[in-house]
């Protein structure tokens, strides 16, 4: 199976990218992993919020194909602690899917369409974090999941 995780817009952080590789690589171990940056909308200042998100909607839907399961990172998703997790990517790892698609949305959420399309939404928290963050926070998620997932003492209980 193959994780991807779609989001909006490149890092300007060069700390945050260097962080997020150092959890791209340890995942290796695990999983195929992608991280794909969709780039910003161009003229987005021009734009309504709902022009915008349905822009970004159809960059998103044009990077999934019909047979991957599409989770969007949602503040209204299921919340989880990092065990429970575990036993998500677990579960879909023993449905036989090819690709497990996670998408960051833009800066006002997902479009529609996008929220027609996804399998599920999980939420990382209640608290709001810069989209840069949640790439960072996410893929560390993940690492932590297979930890867990092989009984390796990364994670603490």
């Amino acid at each position: 199976m193959t994780i991807k995780l779609l989001a909006i817009g490149k890092t300007d952080n060069k700390q945050l990218d260097a962080l997020i590789e150092i959890y791209k690589k340890r995942l290796g171990f695990y999983v195929k992993f992608q991280l794909d940056i969709i780039p910003d909308i161009k003229r987005a200042k021009n734009l309504s919020e709902a022009q915008q998100k349905q822009k970004e909607g159809e960059l998103i839907l044009g990077k999934v194909s019909n047979t991957d399961a599409l989770i969007l990172l949602d503040e209204n998703g299921k919340t989880c602690n990092s065990i429970e997790f575990s036993k998500y990517l677990q579960k879909h790892m023993n449905s036989g899917i090819k690709q497990l698609v996670f998408v960051i949305g833009g800066p006002y959420g997902f479009s529609e369409d996008v929220y027609k399309k996804a399998n599920g939404k999980i939420s990382l928290s209640k608290m709001t974090f810069s989209h840069q963050m949640v790439r960072l926070f996410f893929t560390e998620q993940l690492y932590r999941g297979f930890t867990i997932l092989r009984n390796e003492p990364y994670h603490h209980q």
